[in-house]
């Protein structure tokens, strides 16, 4: 389950010996996600994020997957000092918190289990019940089914990324911003797909990507990127209302997650 212990603390199984008289509240805030600076995104999710955040691709040669970023540092920028979400559209790697699935069997079971560390867990009876008379309720069905369909959608976004692999298209990317307090943040650790590589595939390659909507995927990531500019003004906010760093200079960061962004924020390759 390591992938998905990003925001996860004490995740254990859900079940009714253990659980039968816990409720959980529904109405809560995104303060859990506030040390974290990137979270994996679905395909599926890209035409509904692609307008507010940075959409890269994190990982290895042997395992990549989408990710939007939150933030340049080990923070998120989408995160009010309330706990509340400051963009339209909410990743649903966030959604589904507290619950997730442990796999077993090489990924052939799936246990739901939830995060006893989230503060609206609670045995007061707010919120929504987990079980009744024993049996768990609709709303631990309705969790059911959406982290099934997020599980389903995960798999075919990893088929996604692998033929992005298998086609080379992507390259090593670094963000960098300056601000005006003088101190330049760098992002690093992450990639993005290579343009020119992307548009010197082979007409049946590039026809093949059309018909699964996979190449409007490709443009919907590559247009993201400036994005980073929206990073870039929510850091500047930050910036001024903390100060420079001690260090007054530069800091290196990379997404639980990569790192990239300026007073113009710059994206380069990596190796440049």
């Amino acid at each position: 389950m390591s992938k998905q212990l990003l925001i996860y603390e004490t995740a254990v199984p859900l079940s009714a010996a253990r659980h039968r008289d816990y409720s959980i509240e529904t109405e809560t805030s995104y303060a859990f996600s506030e040390k974290v600076n990137s979270v994996p995104l679905m395909a599926v999710e890209f035409p509904l994020a692609a307008g507010e955040y940075a959409i890269v691709f994190a990982g290895t040669d042997k395992e990549v997957m989408p990710a939007v970023i939150l933030g340049m540092r080990q923070d998120n920028l989408y995160v009010s000092a309330q706990g509340s979400w400051t963009a339209k559209y909410i990743p649903a790697f966030l959604r589904r918190y507290p619950f997730v699935f442990s796999e077993t069997d090489g990924g052939q079971r799936f246990t739901l289990c939830v995060d006893e560390a989230f503060a609206g867990l609670n045995r007061e009876g707010r919120g929504q019940r987990l079980f009744e008379g024993g049996k768990p309720t609709q709303y631990v069905q309705r969790v059911l089914d959406f982290l099934q369909e997020y599980q389903a959608q995960f798999r075919r976004t990893e088929a996604f990324c692998k033929k992005l692999s298998q086609l080379d298209l992507l390259e090593p990317m670094q963000a960098q911003v300056d601000l005006t307090t003088g101190e330049r943040v760098l992002f690093s650790g992450f990639m993005a797909v290579n343009r020119a590589k992307l548009k010197a595939l082979p007409g049946e390659k590039l026809a093949e990507l059309a018909a699964t909507d996979e190449l409007e995927l490709l443009y919907l990531h590559l247009h993201s990127m400036r994005n980073f500019n929206l990073l870039r003004d929510r850091l500047a906010e930050g910036a001024e209302v903390e100060g420079p760093n001690e260090q007054g200079g530069q800091s290196d960061e990379k997404p639980n997650g990569d790192d990239r962004a300026s007073e113009e924020s710059e994206l380069e390759p990596a190796s440049a």
